[in-house]
């Protein structure tokens, strides 16, 4: 097997992103590997049909956006990533890990999991599309409870 040479770990801005950005620096430091960290922001949709005025300014996205770009700035400072790239997209989550890992050649995705069983699991979950949809190695961090 090939050392990886890009791994991509894909947060939330949650407590719990740490724990899996901290497993993919471990694994970028052991294969010599660049890290990117994505996190993608979902659009807010608004129907507005029965509303005679806009209850979402207009500019959400852009908030979340940069709220997320924050996050990201932080959570890399805290953790010492270093010169890890960071990005943060606007769309579907797995559209969007799908079309990074394409573009720029990601050979290994890092997911945080809850590892729901059951209905959860066959309601399905971002992981899970990840996890098969993915051309490349998945490897999910299982997360403990902060």
């Amino acid at each position: 097997m090939e050392a990886y040479k890009h791994i991509l770990v894909a947060v939330d801005v949650s407590a719990e992103a740490a724990q899996v950005a901290e497993r993919a620096h471990d694994l970028a430091s052991r294969y010599g590997a660049r890290l990117t960290l994505l996190h993608v922001v979902e659009p807010v949709i608004v129907d507005n049909s029965y509303d005679l005025m806009t209850s979402v300014p207009v500019e959400l996205d852009n908030t979340l956006i940069e709220s997320g770009r924050a996050f990201l700035d932080r959570l890399a400072e805290d953790l010492k990533l270093g010169e890890a790239t960071r990005l943060v997209e606007l769309g579907s989550i797995k559209g969007e890990v799908f079309r990074v890992v394409e573009e720029q050649a990601v050979d290994l995705v890092v997911i945080g999991t809850h590892g729901r069983h059951g209905v959860g699991l066959l309601l399905g979950s971002t992981a899970n599309a990840i996890l098969h949809g993915t051309p490349c190695d998945v490897h999910a961090v299982r997360i403990q409870k902060t």
